[in-house]
């Protein structure tokens, strides 16, 4: 180990190409003696001011001017300079590969000594919650050599990505795969605009459900039900039972374990369901709970629903006053960072403003605390109910906002709704017309809910 940080530190001196590929991902803990810590930080340092690898003489005159270190150190650090630089000439492919492996040994090292820190309590600063990330991210170490695209080296990359058919959760409704081109992207933040009761716990219930039903694994954190609460609603869609039914003396637990076995062996899937307390978890505890799931039940979800975003909390703005907007817009955007690192679709709800309650025409503006949220999300749109769609089973959905397609393409359309099964499905679209424009509005028509012939 002693002779790969003396030949690390040597090739970061003395050659320019290696330095700049190796230096933004080795640490300086990563080395054990005190004086080869001592020149790779000068070294950091003057590549960092400018822009090019020391002379030998350079880091001396660096090091003569600090005052924490001992006689003893400048002098090892002087022999190692004048007699232990290695110029010897390696193959280039073996030097990167083992500096990596040498890396990530020394990151997994130091990650377990944190750990057994933390388990003994010695580090009064993190929780044992913190060990998984600890060990994770010292796993994930490794050397990134992507520094952008290169638009005309890279054309033929380009090319193969444009006719690449993208990973993407379908929905099992028509107008939702419509105007999604199929589904939701990985690497997305998904928002439901809603008054209170309308319908955005139920539309996440009714999705994670069909996710399940596709094969897919379905995270589902809840900071506003119990877990039970969630569970049954998810049951009442998938046993296509109304939900009264689920506690009905007379529905026997016999019976209740048929329906669940019969559905186990229609997916391949799992849905795991987490509760926080209201306002208390932020991205933080969901990245923990990764780790979690991962490590203790060899799980990782395909789809994140999260119910719902504003009662989250923020892990940039912990025990902070700040105002609404800038406190919604960090959840968001801590929301769509977790969905990029996790590489799964995220899909969340937020309320409308009190103006926006009961309106047939829902906008952006409507949206509640903060107008940054619609700027983080790349999908947006309102669920909206009016007495005339209730009593017919359907509710309006409004397109505020689509990175993935057309927004004004069926900006508005209706899906039924079947809120004692809490279930949606697809219904006849009738013209629907924006305000102002003159188009010819056709009646909507009630429609059979086409999950009344499924049986689990």
């Amino acid at each position: 180990m002693q002779k790969i940080e003396e030949i690390t530190l040597s090739k970061l001196i003395l050659d320019e190409n290696y330095c700049r590929k190796t230096l933004p991902f080795i640490q300086e803990e990563y080395f054990e003696s005190i004086h080869h810590r001592t020149i790779f930080d000068t070294v950091k340092l003057y590549v960092q001011e400018y822009n090019a690898i020391p002379e030998s003489t350079a880091i001396k005159i660096e090091v003569e001017k600090r005052r924490d270190l001992s006689e003893e150190i400048m002098q090892e650090i002087d022999d190692f300079l004048n007699d232990k630089l290695d110029h010897d000439q390696y193959n280039e492919d073996w030097l990167l590969d083992t500096t990596e492996k040498w890396c990530k040994e020394r990151a997994i090292y130091l990650a377990l000594m944190d750990s057994i820190k933390i388990a003994d309590g010695q580090d009064k600063t993190r929780t044992k919650d913190a060990i998984p990330h600890i060990m994770s991210e010292a796993l994930g170490t490794c050397f990134d050599e992507t520094v952008g695209h290169d638009y005309i080296k890279d054309a033929e990359q380009r090319y193969d990505f444009y006719h690449t058919v993208e990973d993407k959760t379908p929905f099992d409704l028509e107008y939702f795969n419509k105007i999604t081109k199929g589904g939701l992207p990985n690497k997305t933040l998904n928002i439901a605009l809603a008054g209170t009761g309308v319908g955005k716990s139920l539309f996440m219930c009714h999705c994670a459900s069909s996710s399940l039903l596709r094969g897919r694994n379905v995270l589902y954190i809840t900071l506003e039900m119990a877990e039970e609460k969630i569970a049954e609603r998810i049951d009442a869609n998938l046993l296509n039972l109304p939900i009264q039914q689920l506690s009905d003396p007379l529905f026997s637990k016999a019976d209740f374990r048929k329906k669940i076995d019969k559905l186990n062996k229609k997916t391949q899937g799992r849905l795991v369901i987490k509760e926080y307390p209201t306002a208390s978890a932020h991205v933080g505890h969901f990245k923990a709970l990764l780790n979690e799931l991962a490590m203790k039940k060899g799980f990782s979800p395909d789809i994140i629903f999260i119910d719902y975003l504003n009662i989250c909390s923020s892990s940039r703005y912990k025990n902070s006053i700040v105002n609404s907007y800038t406190f919604v817009k960090a959840i968001a955007e801590e929301l769509r960072g977790l969905a990029v690192e996790a590489n799964v679709p995220i899909v969340s709800a937020t309320q409308t403003t009190r103006s926006g309650y009961g309106s047939s025409d829902v906008d952006l503006k409507d949206t509640s605390e903060s107008f940054g949220l619609p700027a983080t999300a790349d999908l947006m749109f309102a669920l909206i109910s009016t007495e005339e769609l209730e009593a017919i089973n359907q509710i309006m959905v409004k397109q505020l906002k689509n990175r993935y397609n057309d927004p004004t393409v069926h900006k508005r359309f209706c899906i039924g709704i079947d809120r004692a099964k809490m279930r949606l499905y697809d219904c006849e679209q009738a013209t629907l017309a924006d305000p102002g424009k003159e188009e010819e509005v056709v009646e909507i028509k009630p429609q059979k809910n086409k999950f009344d012939s499924f049986k689990v």
